[in-house]
């Protein structure tokens, strides 16, 4: 799935300047938590939170998630922006609840991207 399918799916807006809307996402993980994601995420997969200070974006990075979209309407501030925008990080708002938009990812055939936990 592309991340303008993704966007599609989601209603979302992509706040970051240079976005590739062809990027390809296999996988998708949930969490608030930024020490799950480096523990149980697989790499170059998509990101979905409600947290949305600039260590989501750092965390990202040394995990390798190839994109972030933050639930419920939440913006992140500039340097938060312009810190995705300098690692190359699309960043998209969906004004879906963190549920809905796993729902709806899932339903068109984005798969979990978590380790392998029970």
């Amino acid at each position: 799935m592309t991340l303008g399918e993704i966007r599609g799916i989601l209603g979302a807006l992509v706040i970051t300047q240079r976005t590739d809307m062809n990027k390809e996402i296999g996988r998708a993980y949930c969490a608030d938590l930024m020490s799950d994601v480096l523990a149980f995420s697989v790499t170059q997969s998509l990101l979905i939170t409600g947290l949305t200070n600039v260590q989501v974006v750092r965390t990202a990075d040394v995990a390798d998630i190839k994109a972030i979209v933050f639930v419920q309407g939440k913006r992140p501030d500039i340097d938060t922006i312009a810190t995705a925008d300098s690692k190359n990080i699309p960043l998209l708002v969906t004004n879906l609840s963190m549920f809905e938009t796993c729902g709806r990812l899932y339903e068109n055939g984005l798969r979990s991207a978590a380790g392998d936990t029970p």
